[in-house]
């Protein structure tokens, strides 16, 4: 089946509902958002906790509650929700092959945005040795199983050792604890506020080294900064954190990715090097939180606009990039037109100095108040994009203690 849209949404998370209502409502035509999951909402469809703004009463929303009113938000804008439908790859500019439960399809548009966000990485690809025991998960397929099989430890454990120290360990625990399955201890390689877990044993400056068991996980070896090795014994063992963007369908495309967030390399219209096709979300830096990506999926709308109505200009900018204990910065491409950045630190900085400077001369420095952690990034204001000559190098953004 080939058909034809005005807007094609890869991806129903925050940032793709919010970009598809956004659309919709603008009058862009058809616009039709894809999404490979049975149901749409992304990643807040199992987060039970709050954090996700509030309803017109003003009660904070859980992540279940956020979805189904972005998905709400997104039908009566007047854009079409198709779910259990996957895109598997590009059949030309701005054509997708799909491939859905009524069977294949091509679909052809007039603007592509890319939404398909980010995934923790899983034990494998962290290089953790050790057999292939059940009882190894992630933190999205422990909501995963809790959302369709209830909290029943039979299905997750009985002890867990959880691995990280960002929010989304904290996240971890709390599902952990509501399903009735004991929380050995948390384990970070990165130095952890303690008192966010309670009197939950915590080692700080750890790595896994091994997980043990055959059939079921058994225990995980731990070395600890010192150079201690322990063993925690333990049936379940949850990686959390440290996410890569869901990047397959821009790398077959061909779109360059930017060498810090591993996602597409956009400017500050979201549009990436291919005409016509934009990327927004945590597909461009993982993870933000849910707020955020949607606001990016409501600020690429206007490019998309200017897409349909043909005035779309030709991709250019200079490349911005991340020194020293920055780990990334987005977007990878800055123009003439000052716009904020995102910065992520690699390590905890404490009141650190940041410097924006191009072809050695200094745009900007200024010391931030408070602390850096590697799981949240700061976002810097336009002015610190303002003066970047187009004609120049790439434009350097650095720390220091």
């Amino acid at each position: 089946m080939n058909r034809t849209v005005d807007v094609l949404v890869v991806g129903a998370g925050p940032a793709g509902l919010a970009a598809a209502a956004r659309l919709a409502a603008a009058g862009a035509g058809r616009v039709e958002v894809l999404e490979r999951e049975e149901a749409a909402g992304g990643v807040p469809r199992h987060c039970a906790g709050t954090g996700f703004g509030a309803d017109a009463l003003g009660r904070p929303l859980d992540g279940p509650a956020y979805a189904r009113r972005a998905l709400r938000a997104a039908l009566r804008a007047g854009a079409t929700v198709r779910t259990g439908v996957s895109a598997t790859g590009w059949a030309g500019p701005l054509t997708l092959d799909v491939t859905a439960p009524t069977g294949l399809e091509r679909v052809r548009a007039r603007a592509v945005i890319l939404a398909t966000g980010a995934r923790e990485r899983p034990r494998s690809a962290r290089l953790v040795p050790g057999s292939r025991p059940a009882g190894v998960l992630t933190t999205g397929e422990l909501q995963r199983t809790v959302c369709r099989f209830g909290a029943r430890p039979e299905r997750i454990g009985r002890r867990a050792v959880v691995v990280g120290g960002d929010p989304v360990a904290r996240a971890a625990v709390r599902t952990l604890r509501s399903a009735g399955v004991e929380v050995a201890a948390l384990v970070s390689e990165h130095p952890v506020r303690r008192a966010a877990f309670g009197r939950l044993p915590v080692l700080a400056g750890a790595v896994v080294t091994e997980l043990i068991g055959r059939g079921r996980l058994t225990g995980v070896a731990v070395r600890c900064g010192d150079g201690r090795a322990a063993v925690l014994r333990c049936d379940t063992v949850v990686f959390t954190g440290d996410w890569i963007p869901d990047h397959e369908l821009a790398r077959a495309c061909g779109l360059p990715l930017a060498p810090g967030t591993r996602g597409p390399a956009v400017d500050g219209a979201f549009r990436t090097a291919e005409p016509g096709v934009f990327a927004v979300g945590n597909l461009l830096h993982g993870v933000e939180p849910a707020l955020v990506a949607a606001a990016e999926g409501r600020a690429v709308a206007a490019a998309v606009r200017e897409r349909l109505d043909g005035g779309s200009s030709p991709v250019t900018g200079v490349p911005v990039v991340a020194e020293g204990p920055l780990r990334w910065v987005s977007p990878g491409l800055l123009g003439p037109v000052a716009v904020p950045l995102l910065v992520r630190p690699e390590r905890r900085l404490v009141r650190p100095v940041l410097t924006a400077a191009q072809d050695g001369t200094p745009l900007r420095r200024e010391r931030l108040s408070g602390v850096l952690a590697p799981w949240r990034s700061v976002r810097l204001p336009p002015h610190w994009t303002r003066g970047v000559d187009p004609a120049g190098g790439p434009v350097v953004i650095s720390a220091e203690e």
